[in-house]
């Protein structure tokens, strides 16, 4: 294969197939250049820049690339990695390459879209061509607007006219053959230094994660095999009830897209699990209610949605907030979370809700600072669904919960982790207690707690009674209804 290469800019798609840019690159005559750019550099004017990943996302982008390079590589081509302003970095590589076209699947979000903008300026100043194909969403933002033009506030109606428009185009195949060329110049992953060292912290990372496209279409289907019960099993986190794909996701070593026509073809195969499919379906429905969400509000991490809220009496107390960051609250569904989150890098989505409430409700503590915290421990952790999920909890955004709920972290243990096995996996200092104490160790008697071992006040110390809390919640959020 001989003439001018082509460049395949690889972002948050780190797979070969259902790969829009990639797909038109291989399909024509041109060699095809595999490229990815680590930009920490580029902030552009007017929206906000890109967030820098947190340490759990550096750990699982290192392992993602060194899979991408490896299947890149089963191709008959290489993965190249640059570093630096990515306008500059690729503007660069099609001087040195002599490059005919630049190809690349666009994110519609305001930052990436701002850099997208930039390296089709750099290119075209060259006379080098640029082409960009959507492969992020099941729908484009632009296509569910509300009256006033603006993304849809609300999920139901969102996810209606999501499903209105009809299934996605079908996946694209992966190429059969990619030819390369020679004597590119590449970083290495180990470059980078995006996994810890000193300490490191990775290894529960590494003992529950397996990143890369291979995985993620194996977990798929493993998934979509056991489906059956989702809509219900999907809120134990004692039980291996999710799918477990959004890391995969959030990095693109799977689309949306093949994940809707994986799901759409099983309840064909199998009518009996339409109703677990749709419960499924509707939450990858929520990753794009998110994600158009973003569009529109660029700043969806550090602004409430609801202008009200730039008033909410937050307390300031670092060692409240140290002591849910270690999973040492004192309440052991929370801590189990918080404990889950550290050692593997997620948390189950039921949790998540449980120990943000308790950030913001119990603890009065802006929401803002567990979006921060989620942000560097979150191996998934989502531009979109991250600050959306806080502000949902919180009460100051999209579809948001009422004020009034304030979710009890006693009877959500209770109801969802009946035996209590979850929280005996990640707080093991109370897993000698029966089941009808194990989330809430302070009901136990002083034989009991002896017998288990455990200690209030020393081995396990509550931080704050969940009725005072609550009530304390709700003081504070009538003080801003007031106004």
């Amino acid at each position: 294969m001989t003439g001018r290469p082509i460049i395949v800019w690889f972002r948050d798609d780190l797979r070969l197939s259902d790969h829009p840019a990639l797909h038109a690159a291989a399909a024509g005559c041109a060699p095809v250049i595999c490229l990815y750019v680590l930009d920490e550099q580029s902030a552009p004017s007017g929206p906000p820049a890109a967030r820098p990943l947190g340490g759990a996302a550096r750990w699982w982008l290192a392992q993602s690339l060194r899979a991408l390079g490896a299947d890149v590589r089963s191709a008959g081509a290489a993965l190249t990695l640059r570093k630096g302003a990515a306008a500059d970095v690729i503007a660069g590589m099609a001087g040195e390459v002599d490059a005919q076209a630049v190809f690349w699947n666009e994110i519609a979000q305001a930052p990436h879209l701002a850099v997208a903008d930039r390296v089709a300026a750099a290119l075209e100043k060259i006379d080098v061509s640029s082409e960009r194909f959507p492969g992020d969403l099941l729908a484009a933002p632009t296509a569910i607007r509300n009256k006033e033009n603006r993304a849809l506030r609300v999920f139901t109606p969102f996810w209606k006219r999501v499903q209105a428009l009809g299934d996605p185009p079908k996946p694209l195949p992966a190429p059969n053959k990619l030819a390369g060329i020679a004597g590119v110049a590449s970083d290495t992953v180990e470059n980078w230094q995006l996994e810890p060292t000193r300490p490191d912290w990775a290894g529960g990372l590494r003992e529950t994660w397996k990143p890369g496209e291979q995985a993620a279409q194996a977990r798929l289907k493993t998934f979509l095999d056991g489906i059956k019960g989702y809509a219900t099993d999907r809120d134990r986190p004692d039980r291996e009830g999710t799918s477990r794909l959004s890391p995969h996701l959030r990095f693109g070593e799977i689309s949306p897209r093949q994940v809707w026509h994986a799901a759409r073809f099983a309840a064909a195969e199998h009518p009996r699990l339409a109703a677990d499919i749709d419960k499924f379906l509707s939450e990858l429905g929520w990753r794009e209610f998110c994600r158009h969400l973003l569009f529109d509000v660029p700043d969806l991490a550090t602004r409430n949605l609801q202008p009200n809220f730039d008033d909410f009496p937050w307390k300031q107390d670092g060692r409240a907030l140290r002591a849910w960051q270690r999973g040492q609250t004192g309440y052991p569904i929370v801590d189990a979370g918080m404990r889950e989150l550290w050692h593997s890098g997620v948390m189950h989505n039921r949790v998540r809700m449980v120990v943000a409430s308790f950030l913001v409700k119990h603890l009065l503590i802006d929401w803002r600072a567990g979006e921060a915290w989620f942000w560097d421990t979150l191996v998934d952790a989502d531009a979109g669904s991250n600050p959306a999920n806080w502000q949902w909890v919180a009460g100051c955004g999209a579809d948001a919960a009422p004020y009034f709920r304030v979710f009890n972290p006693i009877l959500q243990g209770e109801k969802f982790d009946p035996e209590g096995d979850y929280v005996r996996r990640w707080v093991p200092e109370l897993a000698g207690l029966p089941n009808k104490l194990i989330h809430q160790p302070w009901q136990a008697t002083p034989l009991e707690l002896a017998a288990a071992g455990v200690e209030l006040g020393k081995t396990y110390p509550p931080i704050i009674d969940h009725k005072a809390g609550r009530e304390r919640a709700l003081k504070a959020y009538a003080v801003i209804r007031a106004r």
